[in-house]
């Protein structure tokens, strides 16, 4: 038996259809600024961030792909692009040889460095500024209901 759709109201529809012209004009503006100043893109830029908030700047690569919400074969691309300019190296995990690491080289912290005051810039002018704190601290709350299991 098949179960009956529940339309979404107009209301919802363009909530919902605004939500998705928000998050992909954001996400583009903070890539452009980051590929303008320093040739790096977005997804590069969070592969950094979030290895520079670890022990040893090391992750391994299926939990970096988690974290990102990235496909595996996604993180590959970019991490191998990162490779290529020596930002990040691969290595085989010590404790699974089956899995490997991804850890930051100090030539990628060094970048990071260079990209993260410019990053937190566009991340306020293209939301915080726009937004307010408080509302920005609601946007996260929300987020945070999104992603629970």
């Amino acid at each position: 038996m098949e179960e009956e759709v529940q339309w979404l109201s107009p209301r919802e529809q363009r909530a919902w259809r605004t939500y998705l012209r928000g998050v992909a004009v954001v996400s583009e503006a903070l890539n452009h600024d980051l590929i303008e100043e320093l040739s790096i893109s977005l997804n590069e830029y969070e592969v950094l961030s979030r290895l520079s908030e670890t022990p040893g700047f090391t992750m391994r690569m299926s939990t970096l792909a988690e974290g990102l919400v990235h496909s595996r074969s996604r993180l590959t691309y970019t991490v191998t692009r990162l490779e290529s300019e020596g930002l990040v190296a691969r290595s085989t995990c010590e404790v699974d040889r089956r899995g490997v690491n991804c850890t930051l080289t100090d030539k990628g912290y060094e970048l990071l460095k260079k990209a993260a005051p410019l990053h937190v810039h566009s991340v306020r002018r293209h939301l915080v500024d726009k937004l307010g704190e408080e509302r920005m601290i609601q946007l996260g709350e929300l987020c945070a209901l999104l992603v629970e299991d």
